[in-house]
């Protein structure tokens, strides 16, 4: 009987040992990919980019190619909700004239920036790095020239400092695995030869 009682308990521990393991795995590839791409580009913080990753729920059993779609997703999702901000700031009919043109030029870049988004999620899907890489480019150039816009005039604070600092570092995030992920299909089909 307590034979028994020890088998049943190592068939329960052992499952829920190994039901955990697929999740670490993901979760070390997502602190591994984070830790890398945070040591390359230091615009891009460690923190930032897991509790990025960790909050979309597919990353939690994705591979190195599906965290790419994923921060891709993510970056569209930021794009869209910064547009959106963007539309109710300039509602605001007491805004300085400077600031709402600012906005106006911002609302533009970010409106711009979501059909290449678009785009190099499809580039991407196609395996056409080069264009993905190119279009995420975009994006991320749409969010520093709306920056810089308000800081061409002295005294002007951006109400969008911490949107486009977001949407940069997820560009960031994924022009690095866009690349890890070029590089690892290289390394691939080369070992086919």
């Amino acid at each position: 009987m307590l034979s028994r009682y020890y088998i049943s308990s190592f068939f329960f521990l052992s499952t829920l040992i190994l039901s955990f393991l697929p999740h670490s795995t993901s979760q070390t590839l997502i602190q591994n990919t984070c830790k890398t791409c945070s040591d390359e580009d230091p615009n891009v913080p460690y923190g930032f980019c897991t509790t990025s990753l960790f909050a979309a729920p597919a990353s939690r059993c994705a591979s190195l190619k599906g965290l790419g779609m994923i921060s891709i997703r993510l970056t569209r999702y930021n794009l869209t909700d910064t547009r959106c901000h963007i539309k109710q700031l300039l509602l605001n009919k007491k805004l300085d004239k400077y600031v709402r043109s600012c906005l106006e030029t911002c609302f533009e870049l970010y409106d711009d920036a979501l059909p290449s988004i678009k785009m190099a999620m499809k580039s991407y899907s196609n395996k056409k790095f080069y264009d993905a890489n190119v279009q995420v480019s975009g994006v991320m150039n749409a969010a520093t020239t709306c920056e810089d816009g308000f800081l061409e005039r002295k005294g002007v604070v951006s109400p969008l400092s911490q949107r486009n600092n977001a949407t940069f570092q997820l560009s960031a995030i994924v022009l690095y695995v866009i690349n890890a992920v070029q590089i690892s299909s290289s390394n691939s089909s080369s070992e086919l030869c």
